[in-house]
């Protein structure tokens, strides 16, 4: 994620995206999208809900992402559905539509820890790497083969905090994406299809 007129890197040689005062670097609906007491905060009701991100203004291709994540209880309930769009495609410039690889999160935990993708931007492959399973897609395009991981869906689902912070790593390097919660990979995938996305835009849902 790293540009030149980014600020410089530290020891790590990791740069903030996110100053944690405004959304200055990123594009949204404002009416969707504000910066709470350090946090990106993405709200909406039933009665305005649409399908709509918070886009990073620079293109992604290799990188090592690190976020946190919560869905904030409403009335008692934990609900909602979120995700972070990568090497993505920005559908519709008016309202902030993407598609492309997400890795999932949702309030239930019913998706988080999975990649899916959107709008069918990957070739309309749905669910494209299951949590607790490492999906390899092919090249030649024949159905993809899976295995299974160190931890199992139901494993990977409890340690997932409901309501709670969850410390998110996501790894993009070639055809290699790596999606880790909390210390744990939840879903690991190869794309070697000629479908594979290489480079576009990160978004939030």
């Amino acid at each position: 994620l790293v540009a030149a007129d980014e600020p410089k890197a530290d020891a790590e040689g990791f740069v903030t995206i996110f100053n944690g005062k405004d959304l200055t670097g990123w594009s949204g609906l404002k009416e969707y999208w504000t910066v709470k007491d350090g946090v990106i905060s993405g709200y909406e009701t039933k009665d305005k809900s649409k399908q709509t991100f918070l886009v990073y203004e620079k293109p992604v291709k290799d990188f090592e992402l690190r976020l946190s994540f919560k869905f904030a209880p409403v009335k008692d309930k934990v609900d909602g559905n979120s995700g972070i769009q990568f090497r993505s495609k920005l559908l519709n410039e008016k309202s902030f539509v993407v598609g492309g690889y997400q890795a999932d999160f949702d309030g239930g935990n019913g998706y988080t820890g999975i990649i899916y993708d959107e709008a069918g931007v990957a070739g309309g492959r749905g669910i494209m790497s299951k949590r607790g399973e490492k999906t390899h897609y092919m090249a030649d395009g024949k159905k993809p083969m899976t295995t299974k991981l160190e931890m199992s869906d139901a494993e990977l689902k409890k340690a997932i905090k409901v309501g709670e912070w969850n410390d998110v790593v996501l790894i993009a390097k070639g055809n290699h994406i790596i999606y880790r919660i909390n210390g744990n990979v939840t879903t690991e995938m190869i794309d070697e299809s000629p479908k594979a996305l290489k480079e576009g835009v990160l978004a939030l849902q």
